[in-house]
């Protein structure tokens, strides 16, 4: 069921694209004699929903899109039988630092006050919050800028979690495996994405580095999205992210019953925009694009 389960960043909804009656079967070539209607009242209590479809999306989803599904969901079972570490990354909803309207709901005597118009320019600074989440540990780590989500910041941040947090957690680990959106500052045809990760991670750190990225249109079944970041958009609804303390704040304190843990670190570095790498600076990178759609998955190794 876990490489099966998709959700809301913002709700917390998640859903499956398993029937219950195919799940009872499952359940049931292992002995665990169950129903379809058993399933179904399960499910509705781990939080999925009974979702209907909405037309909203153009056009047709990509003829690889259930390959690529298959072989990020033998990657994660590979990397789990040898206990090497699994990262979901990806860039939040950027947020407005201010008096602005926070959707959702919380319990107060009184309603806050905030600014009736959600202005830039009122704002004291827009927050960029880029997340990593261990997936076998169900740990989340959140970076927050108020600089540009750039390629640059985002294999800064990796490489922070893996100096501060990922090699004490995997000692013994040579690879990482990460999974990412296929657009954006770590998208599959991004240059500087990839040559940040040979030098930054790859030559810093001597770690061989395997990246799969999602096909279009499928982010939201990115762990990162329903794991970490629709809790923290549940945690802070309703409050006013007032100051980037107040953020960092919200997202140490996020937890769930499963046991999710977080933390929270302000990158105070400034990023430019629009660095470009060269085609001859792109073949002194080490790079070994998978037999399995080559597109998305490679592996970046020292050199």
């Amino acid at each position: 069921m876990k490489h099966e389960t998709a959700g809301d960043p913002m709700s917390g909804l998640k859903w499956t694209r398993r029937t219950t009656a195919k799940i009872a079967a499952e359940l049931q070539s292992i002995d665990i004699q169950v129903s379809d209607r058993t399933v179904a009242g399960l499910l509705n209590k781990m939080g999925f929903s009974l979702r209907v479809n909405h037309k909203k999306l153009s056009g047709s989803s990509h003829p690889n899109r259930d390959a690529q599904f298959f072989r990020i969901a033998e990657l994660r079972e590979r990397c789990a039988a040898k206990r090497l570490p699994v990262i979901s990354v990806d860039t939040k909803k950027k947020e407005l630092i201010g008096a602005f309207k926070n959707q959702g709901v919380k319990w107060d005597r009184e309603p806050v006050l905030v600014n009736d118009h959600d202005f830039r320019s009122s704002a004291d600074g827009i927050a960029v919050p880029y997340g990593v989440y261990d997936v076998q540990a169900n740990r989340g780590t959140l970076f927050v800028s108020t600089s540009y989500d750039t390629p640059e910041f985002a294999v800064d941040c990796i490489e922070n979690w893996w100096r501060i947090e990922g090699q004490l957690c995997y000692p013994d680990a040579d690879t990482l495996t990460i999974l990412a959106d296929g657009g954006g500052s770590n998208g599959s045809n991004c240059r500087a994405w990839k040559s940040g990760i040979q030098h930054c991670l790859c030559n810093r750190h001597g770690l061989t580095v395997a990246v799969a990225h999602y096909p279009p249109g499928t982010s939201k079944w990115n762990p990162i999205e329903h794991r970490l970041f629709s809790e923290l958009s549940k945690n802070w609804a309703g409050r006013p992210l007032d100051s980037l303390e107040t953020i960092l704040k919200y997202a140490r304190t996020t937890t769930t019953r499963t046991g999710l843990s977080v933390r929270a670190r302000q990158i105070k570095r400034h990023y430019k925009k629009g660095i470009k790498i060269t085609n001859s600076e792109m073949k002194t990178l080490s790079i070994k694009s998978d037999d399995t759609l080559p597109k998305w998955n490679y592996e970046i190794s020292p050199n």
